[in-house]
């Protein structure tokens, strides 16, 4: 196989959950395990942070990862979905794998792929733990795909896990309840290892206690062992003070096991985790006059985010480029969403989106204004046709469409 159908082969012909959602789903961890042992264990030679949540997850991991950077250490990088580029997920430094080692391990390692029916994020993870393992990383930080105890990731043991938050997401896999949600998330605290939850909240708070005494892990609430200013962050949006408050107490936790990182290293490394990690799709002010931005919202809280954030800026008006996958619950987003916006109405191109009609449909039923386009790119080229100069032009609600405009 040459690299394009090898990218081919991953993005189109494995159960990719990115595209068409459920289906692609594995409830179980022996696929993971299975490969793992045919490439002899990588994930073994790695020391690991291990990091969940339902929101900030991949803002909190390249914080980190930036810090240990700017430390001085070779740091890998595995986070999902990606945007453009397939090999986003998985980095070195803030350089993207390469297309020579995909290729290789496709070809080596298709036969095998065939006898497991293994899925695309199962055969992503163990090709992540592979390279990580070969370019002998000094430390790899690793986001889980979706939940926790039963996501392909959860196979590592790490030197420190970290839960950023629990929200509703996934209800179909995680359960309808926060502490539902929670005791899945939860699933990636191991046995002595310390584990850092990055916001309180009294539904979840003693599902986490409750886990991490059973197994005997230090426990840390970031809002507790933070309390003081906080290091300024080149990540813009003030929803990010609770992911840099939660990194922050990871990399206090680190430096308390032993892991040297000066004060020096963690300033710059939150001041430049852009340029050290090449993170995309969080507030990203792409222009001004009319302002636009994109940012990758896409479930309860992170909607609520983004419109707590709108408030705090002036505009004329809102011209909201919007799209959704169809397995998402979209009746308490609707709650959030300003009824004064103007809303172009739009689907990815991937099978999981919900046509933007049906979606156009909906929305209006929730008093919701607006027209559809048939493309992202239609929509967004119509948001700015109608946009003054002192308008703001968001795209958000799902990480899809911000992928296409980028």
């Amino acid at each position: 196989m040459t690299y394009a159908e090898a990218k081919a082969y991953l993005l189109q012909q494995l159960p990719m959950f990115q595209r068409i959602g459920p289906a692609a789903y594995r409830a179980d961890l022996h696929n993971i395990k299975t490969l793992c042992e045919w490439l002899g264990n990588p994930q073994e030679r790695l020391r690991c942070i291990h990091v969940a949540g339902t929101n900030g997850k991949g803002s909190v991991t390249h914080l980190i990862a930036s810090v240990l950077q700017e430390a001085g250490y070779k740091v890998g990088v595995y986070t999902s979905p990606h945007y453009k580029d397939y090999r986003e997920r998985i980095k070195i430094n803030g350089r993207f794998i390469s297309p020579h080692y995909i290729t290789k391990f496709v070809n080596q390692y298709r036969g095998k792929f065939a006898t497991l029916n293994a899925s695309f994020f199962e055969i992503t993870t163990a090709l992540c733990f592979q390279y990580f393992a070969d370019k002998k990383v000094d430390y790899a930080v690793i986001e889980t795909g979706m939940g926790g105890r039963l996501d392909s990731t959860n196979i590592i043991r790490p030197l420190l896990s970290v839960i950023t938050n629990i929200s509703f997401d996934h209800q179909q896999f995680l359960g309808d309840t926060l502490p539902q949600i929670a005791s899945e998330k939860a699933g990636i605290i191991k046995p002595g290892i310390p584990v850092v939850i990055g916001e309180i909240h009294p539904q979840t708070r003693e599902v986490f206690i409750r886990t991490a005494s059973e197994r005997g892990s230090p426990i840390v609430f970031a809002e507790q062992l933070c309390k003081g200013k906080l290091p300024k962050s080149d990540l813009a949006g003030d929803y990010q003070q609770k992911n840099i408050r939660t990194a922050l107490a990871a990399v206090i936790c680190l430096q308390n096991s032993g892991v040297e990182i000066s004060a020096k290293a963690v300033k710059k490394g939150f001041a430049n985790v852009t340029a050290n990690t090449r993170i995309m799709g969080r507030w990203m002010v792409r222009r001004k006059n009319p302002l636009v931005i994109f940012d990758s919202a896409h479930n309860e809280a992170g909607i609520r985010a983004v419109v707590s954030q709108l408030k705090k800026i002036k505009y004329e008006r809102l011209r909201w480029v919007y799209g959704a996958v169809a397995d998402k619950d979209l009746t308490a987003i609707f709650r959030l969403l300003p009824r004064h916006a103007t809303f172009y109405f739009c689907n990815a191109r991937i099978p999981r989106a919900l046509p933007a009609g049906e979606l156009h449909r909906l929305a209006c039923a929730h008093g919701l204004q607006g027209d559809y386009y048939r493309s992202v790119r239609s929509a967004f080229r119509q948001a700015m046709r109608d946009a003054g100069p002192r308008d703001v032009v968001l795209v958000a609600g799902s990480v899809f469409i911000v992928g296409e405009l980028l």
